[in-house]
């Protein structure tokens, strides 16, 4: 968790700060990550973000991915893996923005992403505890960059006050 804490993330937030629409993408417990890095991105920053499962984006979503739309592409299960990047290439295809997170394991220098954060590697039912760290910093940062009231986002109850 030290190592994810001191990645450097403001340069990467730069690149997302001022973007109307950003969507997450991945595969089984990488898609439930997806589900709440978007959340938090939509919480504190106000950017509208949605989460899709990679599998899903031929079923009409991928419709809304156009030249320069971003998107959060989380690969850190070795059994989806390849899947996985099929599903980057697609959106690649379509001249989207990728951000690539994904483990040392299955970190490789290639064309389907922009920029990418690795993730130190552990054990399976760990790993998206590790990994939601990343993406929480990074919505910080976003928000942080878009002046946004980080402490005090709006319209967020501390509890829930309505049945």
């Amino acid at each position: 968790m030290k190592i994810v804490l001191n990645k450097n993330y403001e340069d990467i937030a730069k690149k997302l700060y001022q973007q109307e629409h950003i969507f997450f993408i991945g595969r089984g417990l990488d898609y439930a990550l997806c589900l709440e890095g978007s959340l938090k991105l939509k919480e504190i920053s106000y950017i509208h973000s949605e989460s899709y499962a990679a599998g899903e984006l031929k079923h009409g979503t991928i419709s809304l991915i156009d030249k320069g739309t971003y998107v959060v592409a989380i690969n850190t299960e070795r059994d989806l893996s390849e899947k996985t990047i099929s599903n980057i290439k697609e959106v690649k295809a379509r001249a989207a923005k990728v951000l690539y997170i994904t483990t040392e394991e299955l970190d490789e220098d290639n064309d389907f992403y922009d920029q990418k954060i690795v993730i130190p590697q552990t054990k399976e039912y760990l790993q998206p505890l590790v990994t939601i760290i990343a993406l929480q910093l990074l919505a910080y940062h976003v928000a942080k960059l878009k002046g946004c009231d980080i402490d005090k986002p709006r319209n967020l109850a501390k509890s829930v006050t309505v049945e």
